[in-house]
């Protein structure tokens, strides 16, 4: 059945005539253009989607990798201190101990000077099985005294 569909655009006053056909074949594309549109759409927000969350991941293992970077930077920085520390430990011990041996010396020689000069007392003693063997030495400046003593010891068996 064929009958005219009158279209009037606007005030141009242009009329479009169509047969009744000719409008639903019309009318079925721009449906179908609808549905296509629709579907790019939905496929451009799909798209979207996983670009967006590619891009995340992409971000993430950059910062992953950046983190793995600063620790691995980090604890060589720290080694390094660490062993410099060490090595100044090590070069302040041996000073201290060059300059600990330098004044046990120079207090050997001291104490021999101050015995020499004013006097001393030194002893040794020994336990042997029930009786104490005391030796000592006093010296006074150039005189010099010994003394040994046995003396018994009371043990009870």
């Amino acid at each position: 059945m064929a009958s005219e569909v009158h279209v009037d655009p606007g005030s141009k006053g242009v009329k479009i005539t169509m047969t009744q056909e000719e409008a639903a074949v019309f009318i079925q594309a721009w449906w179908r253009g609808t549905l296509v549109r629709r579907t790019l759409l939905h496929a451009a927000l799909r798209a979207c989607i996983i670009q967006r969350w590619w891009r995340q991941m992409q971000a993430r293992r950059l910062e992953k990798r950046r983190r793995e970077t600063l620790d691995s930077y980090t604890r060589d920085e720290w080694a390094a201190v660490r062993l410099q520390s060490w090595v100044r430990m090590w070069r302040i011990r041996l000073r201290y101990c060059r300059l600990l041996h330098a004044v046990r010396i120079i207090q050997v020689y001291w104490r021999w000077h101050i015995c020499h000069t004013r006097g001393f007392i030194q002893g040794h003693y020994d336990i042997k099985e029930n009786q104490l063997n005391l030796q000592l030495e006093i010296s006074l400046g150039s005189q010099a005294c010994r003394v040994q003593q046995c003396i018994a010891l009371p043990i009870k068996e």
